[in-house]
Order: structure tokens, then sequence, then C-alpha cells
């Protein structure tokens, strides 16, 4: 537990440990008190919503959640090692000064979220009528918790301050992170630090996605290459396009690690050619797309557009697919086959005969079926396309799941 959880309160009266049961009522309360403090935390601090949007936004709420996880941990287990959040933290105050802040922002919204989860606990406390003591014990547990995280993000923060003045990797890396903030920084203050560290400012840009841990480099990077392979998703900045000469440096430099390369876009738009790198090692990792040691965006263009939104590509299905609905899944899933042949190839019923390996007179059949059910929508244009694009989602979804199986 935080040291200050036995310390005396205010008042005088001495305030003992949070008894471990404690967590056992609170863990509950998790996922719902995470949520509701990113709501508060972005309402108070905009800056914090945009960055939430932006190409760190999964880092942080992942460090959001370990901090908050961490301190339910310790009351159930005073003696857990804290490396993890330790490390955490000072991440957070390394991103703060490479985003130029001061701490003051984050501060405020590590006190903010401590009064939500102070909210949170009087709710818990009156549901199981815990004694007073134990939620004052609860509350100096809580800011003293906050102390320790505001210390540790300190130390981050002032770390990155101290390499500014005496390394320009420091400052190359805060050009990075202006580079890829979303919404874009305004071009005047990256122009400003790009000639402070002496990087020619390029009209176009393409982000490497390294999968994590990457390490150091094990050989030279180019020198107008950005990198940052010590933060939680690393990744990589080159000038223009990565041609054959690019990608066997990144091959040398990193040759145990899995990357995707984004599509060169212009530098304003840094931010979604990383985006587009990091789901394509997404779709890796649940199957969609083949694993290789470097992957590249422009090959999976289609994949990453139908995919972009999993669940508006439910919401697709359940309309395109509904005069199909009420069958039994075995006669739908016929008929969907059936569909998406027709749609791919426009053959005749010996050619899909072929290809679904069933008598052309079976396609006959299920044809009849579709143009009953589906009407006039299978010749409006429209409606062809939406239909032929959702089945080609849903493919590759199954596909996925076949590979999984193997």
């Amino acid at each position: 537990m935080p040291r200050s959880a036995t310390q005396p309160s205010d008042a005088g009266e001495p305030l003992g440990p949070l008894p471990q049961e404690f967590a056992a009522l609170i863990r509950p309360e998790l996922p719902s008190l995470i949520q509701e403090i990113g709501i508060e935390v972005t309402r108070a601090y905009p800056e914090y919503a945009r960055l939430l949007n932006g190409p760190y936004g999964q880092a942080i709420r992942r460090g959001v959640e370990q901090n908050i996880s961490a301190f339910v941990d310790q009351v159930a287990s005073p003696s857990a090692p804290t490396t993890l959040r330790d490390e955490m933290c000072r991440r957070f105050g390394r991103f703060e000064a490479y985003e130029g802040r001061s701490l003051e922002t984050l501060q405020g919204a590590y006190r903010l979220g401590a009064r939500v989860a102070l909210r949170r606990a009087k709710k818990v406390g009156r549901r199981y009528h815990l004694s007073p003591t134990l939620m004052l014990s609860f509350a100096d547990a809580l800011f003293a918790y906050i102390d320790e995280l505001e210390a540790l993000t300190r130390e981050g923060y002032l770390q990155v301050r101290a390499e500014a003045v005496e390394q320009p990797d420091a400052l190359r890396r805060r050009l990075l992170h202006l580079i890829l903030a979303a919404p874009p920084a305004p071009r005047t203050a990256v122009t400003e630090l790009a000639e402070q560290t002496g990087w020619p400012l390029p009209d176009r840009v393409t982000l490497v996605a390294l999968r994590s841990p990457a390490g150091a480099p094990r050989a030279k990077v180019d020198n107008d290459v950005l990198l940052d392979p010590a933060d939680p998703q690393p990744h990589l900045l080159f000038p223009g396009e990565v041609d054959d000469a690019r990608r066997r440096m990144l091959e040398a430099a990193f040759p145990a690690a899995r990357a995707a390369v984004g599509l060169t876009v212009p530098t304003a738009s840094a931010a979604d050619s990383l985006r587009w790198a990091r789901r394509v090692l997404e779709l890796i990792d649940t199957g969609v797309i083949e694993d290789a040691p470097l992957t590249f965006c422009a090959d999976h263009l289609l994949t990453l557009w139908l995919l972009a939104d999993p669940g508006l590509v439910d919401q697709l299905a359940e309309r395109q697919l509904a005069p199909l609905a009420g069958l039994t899944p075995t006669r739908r899933n016929r008929l969907v086959e059936t569909l998406r042949t027709w749609l791919e190839t426009r053959g005749t019923a010996a050619q899909m005969g072929e290809l679904l390996d069933v008598h052309p007179q079976t396609v006959r059949y299920r044809m009849r079926t579709l143009e009953a059910r589906f009407g006039g929508r299978l010749t409006a244009p429209r409606t062809r396309f939406a239909t032929e694009a959702v089945l080609r989602a849903l493919d590759l979804r199954a596909e996925a799941g076949r590979r999984g199986e193997r």
C-alpha cells in the first residue's frame, strides 16, 4: 500500500492500512470507473481527447488502466511490485515533455481522476455499509498514491528536459511526436523545431510501425529517419518513400522485429500513415493478413478499408443480408456462398457449379431463391456493390477464423 495509508489524518486520528478485502469490493467497479474517469478528464482537458484519438491513444489508454488497476492490486497485495506502473508514469512524463506541455495539465488530470474514484468509492461504501474511518483511510491512501504517480511522472518529464539540453536525439523524438499530433500541429511549430534540430522538413513521409518490443537498433539508422524505438508502440518516420535501400536499412537495424510500412502521405497526414501501419499489425495478429517480417499497407488497401470499422460491417451485413433472415444456418450459408460467387464472377450456372462443387441445376435453384428473396436489389448497382463489399469483409473474417483453427 502507499506509505501514507498508515499515517495519521489531519484530524489526528490514526488511520490503519486498508483491509485487503476492500480490493474485492472495488475491483468489479474498475471497467466502468475507468470509462467514467476518461469522460471526465477529456471533458475538463480537451487536449487529452485529441491525444486519445491520435496515434498514441491506445498506449495512453493502457497506461491509464495500468495506473488505476495498480492501486487496487496494492490494496489486495501491499507487497506487489510496481515496476510496470512506475515505468508507465515516467513515460507519461516523457510524453508531456515531448508534446511541449508543462506538468500542470497532467497533474490536474491525476487529481480529477482521484476525485472521480473517491466519488465512486463513497457509493460502494454506502452499498456495503463501510465505516467512515475506512472511507477516510481510502481517501488518504488514494491521494498518497496520486502523489507517487506525480513524482514518477516528474522523473520522466525532467529526464527529457535534461536530455533536450544535452542530446539532440531528445529534440528529434519531440519533433516526431509533434509531427504525429492529431489534429496536426501548426506547420510553423513543426518547421521551427525541425530547423532547431537541423532536420530538413520533407513534403511527404512514410511511417513504419514496429511490433513491441523493438529494442535499440542493431545497425545504423539513416540520419534523416526519426524514430522512437522505446515507445510502447515503437515507430519510425522516413522522409519520402521506403524504397529498397531503406528496406535493407530497416531490416538490418531491427532484424528480429516484425514491421508494417504505412502509406506515403503529406507530412501533415503522418498520423494516418502510422494508424494504417498499426492496423496492419493488428490484422496480422488476428490472422486476416498473413504474417511476414515486413508488410506493406499498399498491398492490403482493400482489406484495410473493408475492416476499418468492424461494428459498421456488422450493421451493414444485417441490412444487406436481411432477405436471408429466418433461414436455417446451413441454408443461409449455402445461399450466401452462391451469392458471393455470382457477385465475384457473374458466371454461368456451369461455371459457378464448378467453383462451388455442386450441379449446375443446384446453382439455378439457388439463384432463383436469391432472386425471389432479394427482388430487384441484386440488379441495382448501389445495392449490389454494398452487398459485394460486406460479403468480402465477412469472408476476410472467416478466413482469419480458419487460420486460427489450424
